[in-house]
């Protein structure tokens, strides 16, 4: 056993200073990313980050990432407000009070035996009615990602539409991050709102 061991080793060992066959590394984006709107930084810069070449490797999946982009995004702007929000104003009943959920961060363990199994079941409804086909339109080209058709506040004007388009995907960014450090910092500090 301790022969095979000390061999395994020896032959990693030399196989790090063997030369190795790598594929010629690229830093050009490939053309179906260019066309996307959200390559831009928070200074409005064009800007692409795709260290894992994600892009170039699946980019038959480039759709599908994009709509799971926004949908995060979406889910994480209304987890940073559902986070912030409820340590100020709640909803009435006595379920929901101050007294019988002190601190925003317990309110799942403190309703998963009621209110969070009707979540669950909407939630589930939803995805299963709408995003489901919504995702595999987006996959077939029939639609955009994360278009529903909801075009009650869309702006008419095309760069006002982009300029729109561009701020959710840096802001469902951000929320993304934010939630991180936030549900970090609750669970940590047991304190809600400014979560120090």
């Amino acid at each position: 056993m301790k022969f095979l061991a000390v061999l395994a080793s020896l032959v990693a060992y030399a196989s790090a200073f063997a030369p190795s066959s790598k594929p010629a590394v690229t830093t050009a984006v490939s053309g179906a990313v260019d066309s996307m709107p959200g390559s831009i930084d928070f200074r409005r810069k064009e800007f692409f980050f795709d260290p894992l070449a994600l892009s170039t490797t699946y980019e038959p999946f480039l759709p599908f990432f994009r709509e799971s982009e926004l949908r995060h995004g979406r889910t994480a702007m209304l987890a940073v407000v559902g986070m912030i929000v409820p340590d100020f104003v709640r909803i009435p009943g006595e379920a929901y009070s101050f007294e019988a959920v002190p601190n925003t961060v317990d309110a799942h363990n403190a309703l998963i035996s009621s209110s969070m199994t009707q979540l669950l079941l909407w939630i589930s409804l939803w995805d299963t009615v709408v995003t489901c086909p919504a995702v595999a339109a987006t996959m077939k080209g029939e639609r955009e990602p994360g278009y529903y058709a909801w075009t009650t506040w869309k702006p008419q004007d095309a760069d006002s539409y982009k300029y729109q388009v561009d701020s959710e995907l840096l802001n469902g960014r951000l929320a993304m991050m934010a939630c991180g450090g936030i549900f970090t910092q609750a669970v940590l500090t047991g304190k809600g709102f400014p979560f120090i």
